[in-house]
């Protein structure tokens, strides 16, 4: 039997609604991010496809190889550069073409890159969508251009200054300019180094910029979650600020800190922007309707106190953004997110967008007149325990397996909910134990008003994972 190198690189990539992610040399390489975006091309029947990209060294590389597959099918080809994924996500309501991929990893480490497929609404592909994309590409019978068809490549650099004018038509900037907030940043050499010192000067806030060098790699894990946020708590007190935002390498997922150099926790970050939303929500439902929350089944129960607290009604769909901001415009929610630290905000468009909801919370604040630890105290006090194990692609899913079957042995003491994973409901608190769509993990999250049940439920489930 012959060696086939390409089953081989299938088995260590992620491929999910998120689109198609691994690491770089081990899975993810040229040809494979080729064959994805012509198969991108044959689903779009040729047509206009954005192409954009984040500051990882691979993608230029990655870049290349998409803008080559896709002029192989045919395809108008339009080059954004190197700018964040909701800039880009944005800009395709201006620019009204077929579809766009984003080259870009977000929070894994810098030795991955991921390939993401949009509609032309900037959405991305649904389940039913994403299968007939892989079907395309695993079929191999791609579209094929002659020499004398072959489209140009067009480079747009508007997409920045339309993303920024955009924000600051949708919030008060006048009330923003008066408090002239002392901002700290890290933007962790990532997109957003081009967009959120911008925009704060513009409100005219005073930056203090860590991280902000775009040519550079990575400082650490480009996750904006408190073990990675020292350096930006460190900046917050030294400079005497009265806030630090931590940005992904893509500039969806944000991370807080507060003015007293604590960081918060990344499900703090859609407990906020929710708070906020459902406090100064400017875009009132028709008479009668109730005001809509949609997040994911690992969120926080934060969530649900603070929609009861507010009048409003939550949504819960499996993990991943797809999923949440599908449900999101379907039911045209107030504000949607996870508890990664992605929050969308339907004032503006239904995609994460970390410096819009910068400006959506310094907002607040600004009208308010609060510091950010005031408002911190507002949310619901909760204890919630995360754990990541790392498991093999080929067994991963059957430990998950032997988990549902141990919890449905005891089924009868809690409400089970199989809608993602196993998800546990108990009276006094909840765990969930699902596959990873990004990475090869099994992920425990518990959660509880109490921190030794929080743990109870962890360790519960943890025992059960166990073979």
């Amino acid at each position: 039997m012959r060696f086939d190198p390409s089953i081989f690189a299938m088995k260590l990539l992620k491929i999910s609604t998120a689109g198609v992610r691994g690491i770089v040399g081990q899975g993810m390489s040229a040809e494979v991010a080729m064959g994805f975006a012509q198969a991108f091309a044959t689903y779009l029947e040729g047509g206009s496809i954005a192409v954009a990209r984040d500051s990882r060294p691979s993608g230029i590389m990655m870049r290349c190889a998409v803008v080559g597959g896709l002029l192989a099918c045919g395809s108008k080809v339009i080059d954004l550069g190197t700018v964040p994924s909701p800039t880009l996500r944005i800009y395709l309501e201006k620019l009204r073409i077929d579809g766009a991929i984003i080259i870009a990893a977000g929070h894994n480490p810098q030795e991955w890159n991921a390939l993401k497929f949009l509609r032309g609404d900037g959405m991305y592909l649904n389940t039913f969508q994403g299968q007939d994309l892989l079907e395309i590409y695993n079929h191999a019978e791609f579209a094929k251009a002659g020499w004398d068809e072959m489209a140009a490549v067009e480079f747009d650099h508007q997409a920045l200054d339309y993303h920024l004018r955009r924000i600051k038509e949708t919030f008060d900037v006048e009330a923003i300019q008066k408090r002239h907030f002392r901002v700290a940043v890290d933007c962790c050499n990532g997109t957003c180094t081009r967009i959120t010192p911008r925009l704060l000067k513009e409100l005219e806030c005073e930056v203090v910029a860590l991280n902000d060098d775009i040519q550079r790699p990575f400082p650490h894990y480009p996750n904006p979650t408190p073990d990675n946020m020292s350096q930006l708590e460190a900046l917050v007190r030294a400079a005497k600020a009265d806030i630090g935002f931590a940005h992904d390498a893509e500039g969806e997922r944000l991370g807080i800190v507060t003015e007293r150099g604590i960081s918060l926790h990344q499900e703090k970050t859609l407990a906020i922007a929710c708070l906020v939303a459902l406090s100064t929500d400017r875009l009132p439902p028709e008479e009668g309707a109730t005001r809509i929350v949609v997040t994911n089944l690992s969120t926080s129960s934060m969530i649900d106190v603070l929609a009861q607290k507010a009048g409003a009604m939550v949504y819960r769909t499996p993990i991943g953004q797809a999923h949440v901001a599908d449900k999101a415009r379907q039911l045209s929610a107030v504000v949607a997110g996870e508890g990664c630290g992605q929050v969308i905000l339907r004032q503006l468009h239904p995609v994460p967008d970390g410096p819009a909801v910068i400006v959506c919370i310094l907002e607040h604040l600004a009208r308010w007149g609060g510091t950010i630890s005031e408002l911190v105290e507002q949310l619901p006090r909760f204890h919630m325990v995360k754990e990541n194990i790392p498991l093999p692609p080929e067994v991963l899913y059957s430990r998950l397996q032997y988990f549902r079957v141990q919890a449905e042995r005891e089924e009868d003491s809690f409400e089970l909910d199989l809608t993602d994973g196993v998800k546990i409901n108990t009276p006094d608190g909840w765990v969930h134990v699902r596959a990873s769509t990004t990475e090869s993990l099994l992920r425990i999250i518990a959660e509880a008003i109490e921190k030794e049940r929080a743990h109870e439920l962890h360790q519960w489930a943890r025992e059960r994972v166990s073979v």
